[in-house]
């Protein structure tokens, strides 16, 4: 364990997403190891059931900000106002390591080694869902402030290989990035399949975010013999309202707990993303006992090839098949289900955090303030 001198953490979150439930889990990992952990927010105020992941964690403190995440942003019209006041929070709190998740926040003038880890990046999203690059001068400037973020961390984290190679091919930070596997605590406690599995097709997801393509479920719902179950947020931070699913129940957004209750029940999950940097929720689904049926993109493959079904998002039928041949075979689903538990178990939030108090030891002990001229090579998984 390190010493007393290196265990404060300022680390950034925003509520709109998995990265909440990262952050919130990574954080209470941190504080069980002796760390003193302060959660600093971005765009949209946590709400109530997201303040309750948190609540009475020994050593963790929350900060609010109205600061705007950058990929709501993209322009930096909020940049130099997020820059100063962060910089002005890490002069208060003198962290030891700035734990930042999200990108252009790196070049504010921090006083500790800075580490940047990527979930996402608006450029490869695009590409990803709609098959080309944007091309408005905003996302330009998004690009251009991305780049200059991971240049100036000391180290950026990416949560697979997969992702990992997408940064380093579009942005060529200096330094290489590690790769740290994302982890919950469900997969610390060895779970087993459930016997009060249901006939349930579950997916989870935002409805109004194309990247993970739950509209094709709604077309293929109705030729399926069992009921398929949605549940996440509907409305779009922009309150755009999504195009209503036909032949789908819709569960609403659900607390993580609600959720984890949710995926006890149903047999099969089903994420037919068109992107997905890692995908927290998939291993939560397989946590509890669900057999996965995943788009076949390459960070799903590094994390569940032999453990899952792969299947092209963009074929209806496709996914229509690998679902009934789950519904159909209980022998096989089962056999799923238990690869699922067993896989799951790569991820547990124990190792997860050990890989990242690795890390903020390295940077404790030799990055300086400015950043470094060498290349550091090696990924943790």
């Amino acid at each position: 364990m390190s010493p007393p001198h290196r265990r404060r953490i300022l680390m950034t979150a925003d509520a709109v997403g998995g990265v909440w439930t990262y952050a919130t889990s990574l954080a209470r990992g941190l504080c069980q190891r002796g760390y003193e952990v302060t959660l600093v927010t971005l765009g949209p105020q946590p709400g109530s059931d997201q303040l309750r992941d948190i609540a009475g964690v020994h050593g963790l403190r929350l900060e609010t900000t109205d600061l705007a995440l950058e990929w709501m942003d993209p322009e930096g019209r909020d940049l130099s106002r997020a820059l100063t006041q962060l910089a002005g929070i890490g002069r208060r709190l003198h962290p030891n390591i700035i734990h930042l998740n999200g990108f252009r926040e790196a070049m504010a003038e921090w006083n500790a080694p800075v580490i940047s880890v990527a979930h996402s990046c608006v450029g490869s999203w695009w590409l990803a869902c709609r098959g080309e690059e944007p091309r408005e001068q905003r996302w330009r400037e998004y690009t251009a402030n991305v780049r200059s973020g991971l240049a100036r961390a000391h180290r950026w984290v990416a949560p697979s290989y997969a992702f990992r190679d997408i940064v380093q091919r579009r942005y060529t930070p200096p330094t290489n990035g590690r790769v740290i596997w994302n982890g919950i605590d469900a997969a610390d406690a060895s779970p087993s399949v459930s016997s009060s599995k249901q006939p349930v097709i579950l997916a989870a997801g935002r409805l109004w975010d194309e990247a993970k393509n739950v509209a094709s479920l709604g077309r293929i719902a109705r030729n399926l013999p069992w009921p398929v179950q949605v549940a996440g947020s509907a409305i779009a931070h922009d309150n755009a309202e999504p195009t209503p699913l036909a032949h789908v129940e819709f569960l609403g957004q659900l607390s993580l707990d609600a959720l984890r209750e949710v995926m006890t029940r149903a047999s099969i999950f089903v994420a037919p993303a068109l992107y997905e940097p890692f995908g927290l929720t998939a291993l939560e689904a397989a946590c509890a006992g669900c057999a996965l049926v995943l788009s076949d993109r390459p960070n799903f493959r590094e994390l569940w090839d032999g453990a899952a079904i792969f299947v092209d998002p963009r074929n209806d039928t496709a996914l229509r098949e690998a679902l009934l041949q789950l519904i159909n075979d209980e022998r096989e689903r089962r056999g799923f289900q238990r690869r699922a538990v067993r896989r799951a178990r790569r991820y547990a939030l124990a190792t997860t955090v050990e890989n990242y108090l690795v890390l903020y030891d390295e940077l404790a002990v030799h990055a300086a303030p400015e950043m470094p001229q060498h290349n550091y090579a090696g990924a943790v998984a």
